[in-house]
């Protein structure tokens, strides 16, 4: 005879369903490096878990239990598909001249940004939060796409969620010696990469030092003082545009880039967002009737007193679902 099920009653388990939605979508969009596709996944893991709720037997935790399907969603959207990619995976630094263009690449072989709200469990204490928004930067979840599905579950599960190998190896139905092989070849990968550990949130400064930084820079932006905005650059700062596979390296570059064929931002508007844990604006172009409207959004990465990155998204469907506004008006 089966031992009878242990698990709550299906009107208890429901609400409890969406109280674990903002740490799968973190889950998913490591997984998929994607946004929308992370909102999607999560979507789907909750319908198929709504659908089989009255199966679930309570011999795992129910947040368990929805990682397994979720892992499920995010495996079959990845097979027979390309991994997303950053500018930086398809060659060197660019000179800076218009010539160097070439025909965007579609939208869906990027990595995208994600809101910072979206992956960062609410309530967590500073720790956790360090480590959630430090394991969804820019570079440590590009370097994920360059791993097979299952060392990204099982790198993400181990490293990011400290889940024991035991927990892992019983939800891909593996063995502890299989995952703790797979979390070695994935950790040798990333650190190919030059990436180490998703947990170490030393990388930049807390929020509250960059404050002065962050003004500074919006001010030179918005004036287009570009002596003023590179000297806020690290001498080694990197420029990219996806869905331009042109990157840049150097203030230098990055200077004569903004003053020739990026010199269509001059009058830019910015408003403050937050993407992969990081400073994020949302760069409004000045259009020929005094409205601003959607441009790019901005991801930066600091590293001491000075900024070492700006990947400029110009895919203008991330504005909304950073609850950024369709145009800015003179008026406001």
């Amino acid at each position: 005879m089966s031992a009878p099920s242990t698990a709550p009653p299906r009107e208890e388990l429901e609400p409890q369903l969406e109280l674990f939605r903002s740490e799968l979508t973190g889950y998913s969009y490591r997984m998929l490096g994607s946004s929308f596709e992370a909102e999607d996944a999560v979507q789907e893991t909750m319908i198929r878990a709504w659908r089989a709720l009255d199966k679930f037997d309570g011999r795992s935790s129910l947040r368990s239990w929805l990682y397994r399907i979720a892992t499920n969603v995010c495996i079959d959207a990845l097979n027979g598909r390309k991994r997303r990619a950053v500018p930086m995976d398809f060659g060197g630094p660019s000179e800076p001249r218009a010539e160097n263009l070439r025909e965007p690449l579609p939208d869906d072989q990027w990595l995208e940004p994600v809101p910072t709200e979206r992956v960062t469990p609410s309530g967590a204490d500073p720790a956790e939060t360090a480590v959630a928004r430090e394991s969804v930067r820019l570079a440590f979840v590009a370097a994920l796409q360059h791993l097979p599905p299952k060392q990204r579950v099982v790198l993400i599960l181990r490293e990011v969620l400290c889940w024991k190998a035991a927990e892992v190896a019983e939800l891909l139905d593996s063995t502890v010696a299989s995952v703790n092989s797979a979390l070695q070849r994935a950790r040798a990968t990333l650190a190919e990469r030059g990436i180490g550990e998703a947990a170490d949130a030393s990388s930049g400064p807390p929020a509250e030092e960059h404050v002065e930084l962050l003004a500074k820079y919006v001010a030179a932006f918005e004036s287009y003082d570009m002596d003023a905005l590179v000297a806020l650059l690290h001498e080694d700062a990197e420029q990219n545009m996806p869905p331009l596979e042109l990157w840049l390296r150097g203030r230098e570059n990055i200077l004569a880039w903004m003053l020739g064929p990026g010199h269509g931002c001059r009058g830019s508007r910015m408003l403050p967002t937050s993407a992969n844990g990081a400073p994020s604006f949302g760069q409004y172009r000045l259009g020929a009737d005094g409205v601003h409207r959607p441009w790019g959004l901005q991801v930066l990465r600091i590293e001491g007193d000075r900024i070492t990155g700006i990947s400029t998204f110009l895919d203008t469907k991330l504005f909304a679902l950073f609850g950024l506004p369709a145009e800015l008006r003179p008026d406001s």
